[in-house]
């Protein structure tokens, strides 16, 4: 007798299984086609009062095999996955049921002369109607067995909404997006689509639409229903409902997904079992930048590019980013051995046919460095290692000169020795009017790119490699930024800590950044500093509100905000990239170029060894004071080197050239 338990286990068995192997679904279709050849066979010659022989039938049965096995193989209707089969599937099974009986009719018609006219378009309409009705059929009733055993396989399901009534989300139900959704995801059960507009009523795919218009309707729809979340179809309308349909979710601690971008699913298989829910960086994050991607695919096609820091937040976006664009080779350097073998596991998963180096290095180590120069002759380089915690390294100021302005000179001077085209320097906004070690040191390492290039460009030293620098500010995820240790804090419960209730930063998306890299690496023809357009600033008690009232939490109650006071070298205003005073325009309206005063090459190469001399010494006093002499507007902000700025005098060694703020040339 069969129990209760072994049903079960049976329905769980099958409910695991991915597809119906080929060949099985071939020799199911040809026997459904044989079946309905037999249907036509006994109409012509019983209904008809047809003579039949037992060689008539032979002949008839073996034509229609064959006929059947040709259409098939022509179309591959075998190898479509049946559970995923669409309203162009059923136009696929025409066309085949079509084709073999236009193939019988003509081998009828002109070689076996075994049938009349009359019988052979009876035979023919008969065979082809029959065979396309039992091949829809058998998939419907695949599908709605499927349905079955997948709903009682015992996974507890969660009723879901997809918001919106727009082109993607009717693909998606209709689609394979919506059904690897539901198959792979296998926890919600799609009720229907969440609108503002006026489609109460209407279904979309079979699917109802429910209309709302305000926070008590979500609530009874949501209660009604016993919805446990909500699906957004893309990041776009993600923001664009942030004040609205998301403020209702995290007021009701509804869950809140995103589909993949369009990018990720065309390029195969999104993760949907991993499904994304909706994050801060969603919400203020601004819309998709569009950069150039034809000319920069036409400019790194077949190229060997070198990614330094490779293994952090920006070197590795840059790294995905690059992956994409059909390079000859792809270089990574970076220190840290972890996040690098971290990122050589995705690009191998992502990128199988990009071919890439992982080099574990420092870029404090001249002949490291050297060795990749030798062996790879990059022709483009993006120099990203660089410290960049302002409170560690306002307490380490001698290893942020080692390694943001030494390390940076090291890989310049080595691109212009080995002839590299490009090099693209990472900076940041902390670089402007620095208040603190970190920013002042990347303004140094600006200084003596820009100073290089310069050299060049007028003909005082040989080479031929462009310098690009692009500055842009705090990029919502990064490691070690503020939303990931917010979402730790919260994760555990609080309190969150913010340094001040007044504090301001400006945001963007690591993505958004490495695409502006690109675009200006691209876009730049040397000697200039981009500047990026970092939006609206953002209060971070503000942010640190949003991100526990996304958790379905409520600020003050479930979660403390704690103050802490500002750190060593912290400001409480960034200062703002791009301006009309200090930039100039490009043919990006996010991209600006710097103004910004010019330094001569030799004064500068001499200061930077003379300051990296000091650094070597761990001489703390004596770097920051001369890192303020070679940088006169760095001044600090709640910290010990604060007492170095009374007696600021600028450096003899160093010439400034142009007084005035002037576009470099």
């Amino acid at each position: 007798m069969i129990n209760a338990s072994f049903f079960k286990r049976v329905v769980e068995k099958l409910a695991r299984i991915k597809y119906i192997n080929r060949w099985i679904v071939f020799g199911a279709d040809l026997f459904l086609s044989f079946i309905s050849s037999l249907i036509a066979i006994s109409f012509v010659f019983f209904v008809m009062e047809s003579s039949l022989t037992r060689d008539k039938l032979y002949q008839l049965i073996a034509l229609s095999i064959i006929c059947s096995v040709i259409s098939f193989v022509m179309f591959r209707s075998y190898k479509r996955i049946i559970r995923h089969s669409t309203f162009i599937e059923s136009g696929l099974l025409g066309v085949v049921s079509f084709i073999k009986v236009i193939l019988e009719s003509i081998i009828l018609a002109y070689f076996l002369h075994i049938l009349s006219t009359r019988e052979i378009v009876f035979f023919a309409a008969i065979d082809g109607f029959v065979t396309f009705f039992l091949f829809i059929t058998s998939r419907v009733m695949l599908i709605i067995a499927f349905r079955y055993i997948r709903d009682s396989s015992g996974q507890e399901k969660q009723n879901l909404l997809i918001f919106g009534t727009g082109s993607r989300t009717a693909s998606m139900l209709s689609g394979s997006i919506h059904n690897s959704f539901r198959n792979i995801k296998g926890v919600y059960r799609i009720m229907g689509c969440l609108t503002f507009d006026r489609h109460q009523g209407y279904r979309l795919s079979g699917y109802r639409i429910y209309k709302i218009q305000n926070q008590e309707d979500f609530n009874e729809l949501v209660a009604r229903l016993r919805i446990r979340a909500i699906l957004f179809p893309d990041y776009k309308i993600v923001k664009e409902e942030s004040e609205r349909l998301v403020r209702y979710c995290e007021k009701k601690k509804i869950r809140m997904f995103t589909l993949p971008s369009v990018d990720e699913v065309k390029e195969g298989k999104p993760n949907l079992l991993a499904l994304p829910e909706v994050r801060i960086e969603d919400l203020l994050g601004r819309s998709e930048i569009k950069i150039k991607m034809k000319e920069i695919a036409e400019a790194l096609k077949g190229q060997v590019v070198l990614v330094t820091g490779a293994a952090g937040s920006i070197g590795s976006e840059l790294c995905r980013q690059l992956c994409t664009f059909g390079l000859k080779q792809l270089i990574l350097f970076d220190s840290a051995e972890t996040p690098m073998h971290n990122i050589r596991l995705e690009l191998e998963e992502k990128f199988p046919n990009v071919e890439f180096t992982p080099i574990m290095g420092d870029v404090r180590m001249p002949t490291r460095v050297e060795s990749i120069f030798t062996r790879f002759s990059p022709n483009i380089v993006f120099h990203a290692a660089a410290y960049k915690h302002v409170p560690l390294m306002e307490e380490n100021p001698c290893e942020a000169v080692q390694t943001n302005v030494f390390g940076t000179r090291t890989v310049a001077d080595l691109a212009v020795k080995y002839k590299v085209s490009k090099f693209i320097m990472v900076s940041t906004d902390k670089a402007v009017n620095p208040t603190n070690v970190m920013g002042a040191s990347k303004r140094l390492a600006e200084i003596y790119v820009q100073s290089l290039s310069m050299a060049i460009q007028n003909g005082k030293k040989e080479g031929e490699t462009r310098f690009i620098t692009t500055r842009f500010g705090n990029v919502l995820g990064s490691n070690g930024s503020v939303i990931p240790r917010f979402r730790e804090q919260i994760k555990k419960g609080g309190p969150i800590t913010v340094t001040h209730p007044e504090i301001i930063r400006y945001f963007m998306t690591i993505p958004e950044a490495c695409r502006l890299v690109l675009e200006a690496a691209f876009m730049g023809q040397g000697n200039e500093i981009f500047v990026f357009d970092m939006g609206t600033p953002v209060k971070i008690v503000d942010l640190a509100r949003r991100m526990i009232e996304l958790g379905g939490l409520i600020p003050g109650e479930d979660i403390e905000i704690k103050y802490t006071g500002l750190r060593p070298g912290e400001k409480l205003f960034e200062e703002l990239l791009a301006q009309k005073e200090n930039t100039l325009p490009t043919n990006n309206e996010k991209i600006f170029r710097a103004q910004v005063r010019e330094y001569d090459y030799e004064g500068v190469a001499v200061s930077i060894q003379k300051l990296s001399q000091i650094a070597s010494t761990v001489d703390k006093l004596g770097t920051v004071r001369m890192m303020k002499e070679l940088v006169p507007e760095y001044v600090s902000q709640h910290s010990e080197f604060q007492e170095l700025d009374g007696n600021k005098n600028k450096c003899e060694i160093v010439e400034v050239i142009n007084n005035q703020e002037t576009a470099t040339a």
